[in-house]
């Protein structure tokens, strides 16, 4: 069965505190053709303390003065700007999605109506958190980033013994370093979770580029999702490595011809090739003339285009018969 790729383009923070920046996030994730468009709803003080340490990328892109609780609480979407969002994606016909980091937001989102919720790599071993998620009976992309495969088992038990059906959860390989470095990204780890969990399974990339995102469809990814910016020279933790519109576009577009190409996996002659079969294949014709009467033997017939003849393997049928009629050279033998 042909299947269609779930593309996310993950806005994330790349808003930049922006409602403005956020709906042209939207905007162009739409025009690149993705399926939906995420960002993330949290509450700083809900989320981490004020001590909390920055990840060394964020080092890298925000000064060290500013700390990571300075730098989340300025990223904040309010539940009225998370409306405003719902309602522009709905105008432009993309799915939107946001990504809750406490419980509060959780309740939120789902107030707001959001049926699907992705959960991001450091919640997974937050069990409140999870349990509250597998009350809602949703349908949940589980991002498995920093995660043993017993933390995973362990973290999809919680939603199944809530009732949920494996059939309602995709799990997301992903590598939570940015930029991932790909002798990290472990791709075929991404088929060891779908098979030892039994669920769908996806692909959340943190890698330059498009090529491995376009791997994992090939390698059977049912969602993929990727970080998008407007511009990645703009200030901010994820701008840098994140795809421009223009990637985004292009990575989409990969996708999708990937996503055809895979086909049914049922191996017979394509609508395409047919018209090709007459012309390379061979028949069985004379190799020179040959009289009424002659035994058609190995020296007298051979194999040449085209293929509108007796086919090559009905060879053995036709040596040893006596020719009914005369033949010139590279005329098609009957019987």
């Amino acid at each position: 069965m042909k299947k269609h790729i779930y593309i996310i383009a993950e806005a994330g923070v790349n808003h930049n505190g922006s409602i403005d920046t956020a709906k042209k996030l939207i905007e162009k994730a739409s025009e690149a053709g993705a399926d939906a468009v995420k960002f993330q709803a949290f509450k700083a003080e809900h989320l981490l303390t004020e001590s909390a340490n920055k990840a060394e990328y964020q080092k890298k892109t925000k000064s060290d003065i500013e700390t990571q609780f300075q730098m989340i609480k300025k990223l904040e979407l309010s539940t009225d700007d998370h409306v405003k969002l719902i309602e522009h994606a709905a105008k432009l016909g993309i799915d939107f999605l946001s990504s809750p980091f406490d419980l509060q937001s959780i309740d939120e989102l789902h107030k707001l109506g959001l049926t699907t919720f992705k959960i991001p790599s450091g919640e997974i071993t937050n069990l409140p958190y999870l349990r509250k998620l597998a009350s809602l009976n949703c349908q949940y992309i589980i991002s498995t980033g920093m995660c043993s495969m017993s933390e995973i088992v362990e973290c999809v038990h919680v939603f199944t013994e809530a009732g949920c059906l494996l059939t309602n959860i995709c799990l997301l390989h992903v590598n939570s370093q940015y930029p991932t470095p790909y002798e990290d990204v472990n791709l075929n780890a991404m088929l060891t979770i779908g098979k030892t969990v039994g669920v769908r399974y996806g692909y959340s990339d943190h890698t330059i580029g498009i090529e491995v995102p376009v791997a994992a469809v090939a390698l059977g990814a049912s969602i993929i999702e990727k970080h998008f910016t407007l511009d990645k020279n703009m200030q901010g933790p994820d701008h840098s490595s994140s795809l421009d519109p223009k990637e985004l576009k292009n990575m989409i577009s990969a996708i999708r011809n990937i996503e055809k190409a895979m086909g049914d996996g049922i191996k017979r002659p394509s609508p395409s090739e047919m018209l090709n079969i007459d012309v390379v294949r061979k028949s069985i014709v004379a190799s020179r003339p040959i009289k009424a009467g002659e035994i058609f033997t190995n020296d007298n017939i051979t194999a040449k285009r085209p293929g509108t003849g007796i086919s090559p393997m009905s060879w053995d049928e036709i040596i040893g018969k006596t020719a009914v009629k005369d033949y010139k050279k590279d005329e098609f033998i009957e019987f």
